[in-house]
C-alpha cells in the first residue's frame, strides 16, 4: 500500500459518479468497524458516488442508514439475535477475554431493494447476528460485486477476533486454545468450514486496513484464491485537526503544568487484546523514573466514568467518561501532550491515528496494524511488544523530545496526507472500478 506520505489526490474536478456502493454493518457508528464504515460512506459522497450503508440495528435515528430491524418486531428480532451471539458463546470459552464469535445466528438483507440496485456490495462487520455463514452465501443471489474489510480476525478464522498470536487459521483451525471442548473437529473448525463452504460459494475480494492485516489474510486458508487489498480506514482529518492546548485545558480545567497522558478506557473483559494490564505497569515504572515529577502526571482515561473500575492506577487520574461526540474527544486530544496506546492486536489503530491528526504524538507497542499508523520517532515511539520499560522510555522521549513542534507537526501531515475521507474514498473508488471491469 503506498502510504508514504504521498499528496491528497485531486479531487475539485469530481462531482458526480454512477457507482451505487452498499455498505453491510451490524451498527451504526458503534466500535471501531461502525465508525469506519460511516467515514468511508461520507468520504465516498464527497467525491460524487452513490453509497449507503444497511445495518442490523441502528442505535442513532439521525445516522441516515437503511436499519433491516426498523418495525418493533423487527428491533427485538435483531436484539434477540445480538444478545444470543454475545452471551451463548460464555458457554464455550474457558474465558472470556479472547473475543470470540458463535456466529450462529442471523438475518439476511436480501430483500431491500437498495442492494439489489447495487453495483458494488461492500461487506464489513457483520457479526452479532446479522450474516451467519449461510447468510453470506446468500448473498450470491443478488449477483453483485463483493468486498469484505476485514476490521478485525474473524472473517479468516473459525469464530476468533483477536488470535493472540495462534496460528491455526493458516490451515483449518480446529484444536483452538481459547475453547473448553477442544479438538480436530472442535467449534472452531465446524465454523470454519461453514465459512469455507459459504467462501466458495461466492466471488469477492478482501480489503485490509493495514500491511499487517493483509499478510494475515494471504496466509488464511479462508482466504485461499480470494484477492487482498491493503486500504486503510479514512478519518475526518478536517475534525480530527490541532486546537490551540490552553484553551482545550482550560475547557476540562486542567492545570498548564501537567504533564497530561491520555489513553482509552475498556473496562470489557473481552477487550484484552487492549492491553489494561500492560498500560498499568508502564504507569508504574514512569511514575518511578527519576526523570519524571510524579505530582505533575495527570492521566486522563476516557471511554468510563471510573464509577465501576476496580485497578490500581499508580498516578493521578481522571476519568472523561464515555464520550459521545467527535468535538470533545479532539479537545481531549489536543490537551494531551501524549497519547498512549497499549493494544496488543489491532486491525489498524483508529484513536492512535485520531490522535496524531491533532499533532499528539502516540507511544504504542510495535505491532500489527498500528505500524501503518505510527512512525517511529517521526510521530510516535513504538516500543518493544509487551515491554513495558521500553513503552515507558518512549513515553519519556516523546514528552522529552527537543524538536517536539516537528514532531507533532509531522503527525498532522502523515495523517492528512494517508487517511483523510477523500484519499482513502478515492482509493475505494478505484478497487470498486477494478473488479467491476474484471472479468470472471
Amino acid at each position: 500500500m503506498d502510504i508514504f506520505l504521498n499528496k491528497p489526490h485531486p479531487i475539485l474536478f469530481v462531482f458526480l459518479d454512477d457507482l451505487k456502493i452498499v455498505h453491510i454493518n451490524t451498527y451504526d457508528g458503534n466500535g471501531g468497524a461502525g465508525r469506519a464504515v460511516l467515514r468511508l460512506n461520507k468520504g465516498l459522497q464527497l467525491i460524487g458516488i452513490e453509497s449507503q450503508i444497511v445495518c442490523l440495528y441502528q442505535f442513532n435515528k439521525s445516522s441516515n442508514v437503511i436499519a433491516i430491524s426498523q418495525s418493533f418486531f423487527g428491533r427485538i428480532r435483531a436484539l434477540i439475535n445480538i444478545i444470543a451471539e454475545r452471551f451463548l458463546i460464555k458457554l464455550f470459552l474457558k474465558n472470556s477475554s479472547v473475543p470470540f464469535a458463535l456466529q450462529r445466528f442471523g438475518l439476511s438483507p436480501n430483500f431491500l431493494k437498495v442492494l439489489k440496485d447495487a453495483d458494488v456490495v461492500h461487506i464489513h462487520w457483520i457479526n452479532h447476528g446479522f450474516l451467519a455463514a449461510r447468510h453470506i452465501k446468500g448473498l450470491a443471489a443478488l449477483n453483485k460485486k463483493l468486498v469484505w474489510t476485514l476490521h478485525d480476525s474473524n472473517p479468516i478464522t473459525g469464530g476468533c477476533h483477536v488470535r493472540y498470536g495462534c496460528q491455526n487459521f493458516i490451515n483449518e483451525c480446529g484444536n483452538c486454545p481459547v475453547l473448553k471442548a477442544s479438538g480436530s473437529n472442535d467449534l472452531s473448525h465446524r465454523t470454519w468450514l461453514k465459512k469455507s463452504r459459504a467462501y466458495n460459494y461466492l466471488n469477492f475480494d478482501f480489503i485490509a486496513p493495514s500491511i499487517w492485516m493483509g499478510d494475515r489474510a494471504r496466509e488464511a486458508s479462508l482466504a485461499e484464491g480470494k484477492g487482498v487489498h491493503v486500504i486503510s480506514n479514512a478519518l475526518e482529518t478536517d475534525l480530527f485537526k490541532p486546537l490551540n492546548k490552553a484553551d482545550c485545558r482550560k475547557e476540562f480545567d486542567v492545570d498548564e503544568d501537567s504533564i497530561v497522558i491520555l489513553a482509552g478506557y475498556m473496562p470489557s473483559k473481552a477487550d484484552r487484546h487492549k492491553g489494561l494490564p500492560e498500560l498499568m505497569d508502564t504507569l508504574r515504572i514512569l511514575a518511578a523514573h527519576p526523570s519524571m515529577d510524579k505530582d505533575k502526571l495527570l492521566l486522563i482515561f476516557y471511554g468510563s466514568d471510573g464509577k465501576d473500575v476496580n485497578i490500581d492506577i499508580p498516578v493521578r487520574h481522571r476519568f472523561a467518561g464515555k464520550i459521545n461526540n467527535d468535538e470533545t474527544l479532539v479537545t481531549l486530544y489536543n490537551l494531551a501532550d501524549v497519547f498512549v496506546f497499549t493494544s496488543l492486536e489491532e486491525s489498524m489503530g483508529y484513536t492512535a491515528l485520531e490522535s496524531i491528526a491533532c499533532g499528539t504524538p502516540v507511544a504504542a507497542f510495535d505491532t500489527s496494524g498500528v505500524r501503518d499508523v505510527i512512525l517511529h520517532k517521526q510521530n510516535g515511539y513504538l516500543a518493544e511488544l509487551k515491554d513495558t520499560n521500553s513503552l515507558a522510555n518512549g513515553i519519556i522521549w516523546i514528552l522529552q523530545e527537543r524538536e517536539r513542534e516537528n514532531l507533532s507537526g509531522f503527525a498532522r501531515e502523515w495523517a492528512v496526507a494517508n487517511f483523510s475521507l477523500e484519499v482513502i474514498a478515492l482509493r475505494h473508488r478505484e478497487l470498486y472500478r477494478t473488479i467491476l471491469n474484471k472479468k470472471e
